[in-house]
């Protein structure tokens, strides 16, 4: 489908929106610090539409980052791009965290291997490593939880760069790449990634049900892990027991 669409991330603590007609975008704004996106994505949202004399009924669609990433923001950004989509009629598109930050390197240095992680706390990663090529996208690791070793014992290649979302993050990076790891934050925002990812086979996931829709969290949020683990069974789901 053509004509702009709206790309929301929020899955680390820098969240970018931007609106454009894919690969290509014409607005873009982010805003750092986690606690801030609930409170904020709304005014970012209009912060792009608004200079573009754009309403979000005049959208072609919305691609929001899937994870994974951090449990609180995905679930505002997925919030705010399921509500505009339902309440508009628009499309909803989801495409991995992991792989907006490695395409923001791709754009840099090509068509090689590059390899995306972010901090899943506990020692272990959110990771994956891709090759985004000019019209189709090659997923070498799928997105999952891992400790470094792992992930470097388990890649068929050597990625070219590795891109962390803190540099606490990368500690290991150099040594499996051979090269400094690459701040999300000094790379173009997600959202613009979200934009040029959009059109290329292998990189999203069309969400055909809203209602039941829910983005790759990757694991468990901390605070529910904490009750299970406290508690001996599973946290029930209000959904389920009408709670």
């Amino acid at each position: 489908m053509t004509g702009r669409w709206l790309a929301i991330d929020t899955g680390t603590d820098l969240a970018s929106v931007a609106v454009g007609t894919p690969p290509l975008f014409e607005s873009v704004t982010q805003l750092a610090g986690q606690r801030t996106h609930a409170a904020a994505i709304v005014e970012l949202v209009d912060r792009c539409l608004h200079p573009l004399g754009l309403r979000p009924a005049e959208l072609a669609g919305i691609v929001v980052a899937d994870g994974p990433g951090g449990f609180t923001g995905l679930r505002i950004g997925w919030a705010a791009a399921k509500g505009i989509a339902q309440e508009r009629g628009l499309p909803l598109v989801a495409i991995p965290s992991l792989l907006a930050a490695a395409a923001g390197a791709a754009a840099v240095i090509g068509a090689v291997p590059v390899a995306a992680c972010f901090d899943a706390m506990r020692g272990e990663l959110f990771a994956a490593l891709y090759v985004v090529h000019t019209s189709w996208v090659e997923t070498v690791i799928a997105p999952h939880v891992c400790t470094p070793a792992d992930l470097m014992a388990r890649s068929p290649v050597r990625p070219r760069a590795v891109v962390v979302d803190a540099p606490s993050t990368g500690a290991f990076a150099e040594a499996w790449s051979g090269t400094p790891p690459l701040l999300t934050a000094a790379l173009r925002p997600a959202a613009v990634s979200l934009l040029a990812l959009k059109p290329l086979a292998g990189a999203s996931r069309v969400l055909d049900d809203l209602s039941t829709a829910e983005p790759e969290y990757g694991r468990q949020a901390e605070a529910q892990a904490r009750w299970e683990a406290s508690h001996g069974r599973p946290l029930p789901d209000p959904s389920r027991t009408g709670g």
